[in-house]
């Protein structure tokens, strides 16, 4: 073969596996250097070189330092007059994998930077592990967790998937798609809505549960076109598009907004809210809506609310106005302490402040500090420590009395004599009474000391008592009783 017809061959090949002609040229150098060096007698250092005008192939060698193993030395031609079978078929070997590595690595290069790009392939091979999508040249990989739930596309029909990952391996480049991520969304509606793919609508933010419900918000960057209704379409044309490619999945449509009250407010549609209250330190926001709105703002086992929740970034916490009225009575009734959280200038904490004056109260102290005990409950407490107290009390002086008079308001009827020892007066006033009557008369211990009192004789004037005594019905008085 004439060096002419070996340069058409290149040429027709290169045509046919889309690599450029230099590239052949630089593999067929490195099949025909391989192949020079299984010759017998071949020099270890040597190289091929192909004259791109002439396709002339020349074989040159140089000398190897036996100590150090580096080229020493002029290079020299040292050309075969003919390869050989065998060398011939070394080369085409070599040539072969050579092609082999630069179309994996074009096709790499191809997929390298699509990240983000939408592709559509036909259903190749389907079963419970991935699905493969044949997309020309390559084939692409769609694992089971990137598949849409109860999903199962039919054999050779065709798909849209987004490109999530291009990895390079052995076998030449592995694309991983994707059907659940929310990107899809965003490209299928560049697909259908010119101006989101001119820029005159731009798609601020996405929330999706794929197989189920999705939420977009959209915003124009033009006064005069309207966002929503681009999206949607004359009669809904546009958004029906998508749906279909996603095998019936809801969409719902909702203008974006700088402001996060109304921006929570539209992103509960279809519910309409009454009020939205925001708490920006906890990043919490309380979504107010009448009460026979409650059950469509909060949604199917709580999609709606937490769709809304994700595409505005806030955790939301959806009240009926009842509730709320609930709520509101019971924190009104309970008793709250009178001061405010300070920031201490010398410790950088915080502090507690009781709004009547005084020293600042750590948290620490402030959550140690006992709740004050209720009023009713605290007098209870006392009437009964009083009352255990006087019962004991009289136990001990009288612990022959009868339980049942235990409390009993009737002054009892001691005085003290000489030596300051404790007299019983009705044992006394018995013995005087016997002995004045002389008749030996003893009176009956069990007798009421009332009883006793009154028919006992009055005492010898000898016998004095002193202390005080209580005022009786016969009108004695405090002092001495002759």
């Amino acid at each position: 073969m004439s060096s002419s017809d070996m340069f058409d061959a290149l040429q027709a090949l290169a045509a046919e596996k889309g690599i450029s002609v230099d590239t052949l040229m630089a593999a067929l150098a490195d099949a025909l250097e391989s192949a020079y060096k299984r010759m017998p007698e071949a020099y270890e250092y040597a190289w091929v070189t192909i004259d791109p005008g002439t396709f002339d192939i020349r074989v040159f060698a140089q000398e190897l330092d036996e100590i150090e193993g580096t080229p020493i030395g002029d290079e020299f031609d040292v050309t075969p007059e003919d390869f050989g079978r065998i060398a011939a078929q070394t080369a085409r070997q070599v040539m072969t994998q050579r092609i082999r590595e630069a179309e994996r690595e074009l096709k790499y290069e191809e997929y390298a930077g699509r990240e983000g790009d939408i592709v559509t392939g036909i259903v190749q091979q389907n079963d419970s592990r991935y699905t493969l999508l044949d997309l020309g040249r390559v084939e692409a990989l769609l694992p089971q967790a990137e598949q849409v739930p109860h999903e199962r596309p039919e054999n050779n029909a065709r798909l849209k998937a987004y490109i999530v990952e291009v990895r390079k391996t052995a076998k030449g480049p592995q694309i991983v798609v994707s059907r659940t991520h929310p990107g899809l969304i965003l490209e299928l509606f560049k697909l259908e809505v010119p101006e989101i793919a001119d820029g005159i609508v731009e798609i601020k933010a996405c929330a999706r549960e794929p197989g189920h419900r999705t939420k977009m918000a959209v915003a124009s960057n033009q006064p005069n076109v309207d966002p929503v209704g681009a999206c949607v379409g004359a009669r809904g044309s546009r958004v029906r598009q998508v749906v279909t490619e996603l095998r019936g999945e809801k969409i719902d449509i909702v203008a974006y907004s700088d402001d996060h009250f109304e921006f929570v407010a539209k992103a509960l549609q279809p519910a309409r809210v009454k009020e939205v209250r925001i708490d920006e330190m906890s990043g919490t926001a309380m979504v107010i809506v009448p009460d026979h709105q409650l059950s469509l703002a909060i949604g199917k086992e709580g999609q709606n609310a937490r769709l809304a929740g994700r595409l505005t970034g806030w955790a939301i916490d959806i009240k009926s106005e009842t509730q709320l009225a609930e709520a509101e009575a019971a924190y009104a009734e309970q008793d709250w302490a009178e001061g405010e959280w300070v920031v201490d200038e010398e410790t950088g904490e915080q502090v507690w402040q009781p709004a009547e004056g005084g020293p600042a109260v750590s948290a620490t102290e402030y959550m140690e500090t006992p709740a004050p005990e209720d009023d009713a409950d605290a007098t209870a407490d006392d009437a009964s420590a009083e009352i255990t107290a006087d019962d004991v009390a009289e136990s001990e002086a009288d612990p022959e009395a009868d339980p049942g008079e235990a409390g009993s308001s009737e002054p009892d009827d001691s005085a003290e004599g000489e030596g300051t020892q404790p007299l019983d007066p009705a044992p006394d006033l018995a013995e005087a009474a016997a002995e004045a009557a002389g008749d030996g008369a003893r009176m009956d211990v069990d007798t009421d000391p009332a009883e006793r009192l009154e028919d006992a004789p009055a005492p010898a004037e000898d016998v004095a008592v002193t202390g005080d005594a209580p005022q009786d019905d016969a009108g004695a008085t405090e002092g001495e009783t002759t």
